[in-house]
């Protein structure tokens, strides 16, 4: 005999985390089914909020890089990339040729790892572990070279100041207001670059048998449809509205750093559901693997930070940076009010939005799919608890 709690035909609310192996965070859902059936889904988050945005407002902004590191787990490359690019805006630094191409390797490595991440734990949800050991081995090979470009920083006389820059734990790309901590160490684009000419062809070793295999299909395909409206209007961004066929991306339509210089595709899905949401992951991978080996080859000579007299600049003023993160817009709007410190700082993350997304989604799928849902998004809660 059935549960008499899911016969269809009476609701009954449920609680969804926010202790739950498939949520790498802190999240709880409120649902109302129907049966199996989804009827709404609301996001209840706060559980871990810090008030980052005040803490920004207590420290000079060339300090704050610290705060940016804890905002992402996956990649505190991009929050690190959009804090520093709006300091330079508002204090009008110029940042050197060499830092831009820097920069923008660094930032790219890290969309890989992060994507890695995101791939490795969402097929492990539905149940595909070979393809979780694998994107992991890889993630392993990006972050050693992150690690590798700070390690003869650690060993230097500036040991102290680099860990307090670093982060200590997150932050293992020296970028800063002005440019980067130090140039590369030497070797270091020569080992990047043998993971450049490799990492295509092993992604299409895990990833190639996961893309055409049936019952990954039969997890995916159709499920978690997003229209391009539906997600413009939520304020989705980054491969989440690129899988709905709306071609935005802040690397081509704002160009900032060494994108304007490099040649690269933006990848676009037709159907906006979970297999979509996937493919375009996996090729945005593919795309960042070729903007690195491009500004390997073009790689101009020079300093890799603008003048430290600059970043001592107090102005009056606003501004606002966004970039493209693995996960969609990240963007720090700035008021300075002639002082040291920014007078107001607010961060612009894109899971806070995307989980707006989550009931639309969710509605009208089966309870079983609601971790492919979750993961679909690729949700960092860090930065939606901010």
């Amino acid at each position: 005999m059935s549960d008499p709690l899911l016969q269809r035909g009476e609701e009954i609310e449920l609680g969804f985390g926010p202790r739950h192996p498939a949520i790498r965070g802190v999240l709880r859902l409120s649902l109302r089914v129907d049966g199996d059936r989804i009827v709404d889904c609301r996001p209840v988050i706060g559980h871990v909020h810090r008030g980052v945005e005040k803490l920004f407002e207590l420290q000079p902004h060339a300090d704050n890089l610290s705060h940016t590191d804890r905002l992402d787990f996956g990649s505190a490359a991009a929050a690190n990339l959009a804090y520093a690019g709006a300091v330079e805006k508002l204090l009008g630094i110029v940042v050197p040729p060499r830092a831009r191409y820097l920069r923008t390797i660094l930032a790219e490595l890290q969309r890989i790892a992060s994507h890695l991440l995101w791939l490795g734990t969402h097929a492990a949800d539905l149940g595909a572990m070979p393809p979780f050991f694998a994107a992991f081995g890889e993630r392993d090979g990006v972050l050693e070279l992150c690690e590798r470009y700070l390690e003869d920083y650690f060993e230097s006389d500036n040991e102290s100041e680099a860990g307090q820059e670093a982060g200590a734990r997150l932050r293992l790309d020296g970028i800063r207001p002005g440019g980067l901590s130090h140039d590369l160490p030497a070797g270091w684009a020569e080992r990047c670059r043998e993971f450049v000419e490799s990492f295509p062809a092993r992604l299409n070793g895990f990833a190639g048998p996961l893309t055409e295999n049936r019952l990954w299909k039969k997890r995916t395909v159709g499920l978690g449809v997003l229209s391009p409206e539906v997600a413009v209007d939520l304020g989705v961004t980054g491969p989440a509205l690129r899988a709905s066929g709306f071609a935005w991306d802040l690397r081509k339509a704002l160009p900032y750093e060494a994108y304007g210089e490099v040649d690269f595709d933006v990848p676009v899905g037709r159907n906006g559901d979970t297999y979509d949401r996937y493919l375009v992951r996996v090729e945005e991978m593919r795309q960042a693997n070729r903007i690195v080996a491009q500004c390997l080859d073009r790689l101009p000579d020079g300093p890799v930070l603008a003048e430290p007299s600059v970043l001592e600049a107090k102005v009056e003023g606003e501004t606002y940076h966004g970039i493209e993160g693995p996960r969609g817009e990240i963007g720090f709007y700035l008021v300075g009010d002639g002082t040291a410190n920014p007078y107001r700082c607010h961060f612009r993350a894109p899971s806070f939005a995307h989980l707006q997304a989550l009931p639309e989604l969710c509605r009208g799928e089966l309870v079983g799919d609601l971790v492919a849902l979750i993961g679909t998004l690729d949700v960092a809660l860090e930065e939606a608890d901010r």
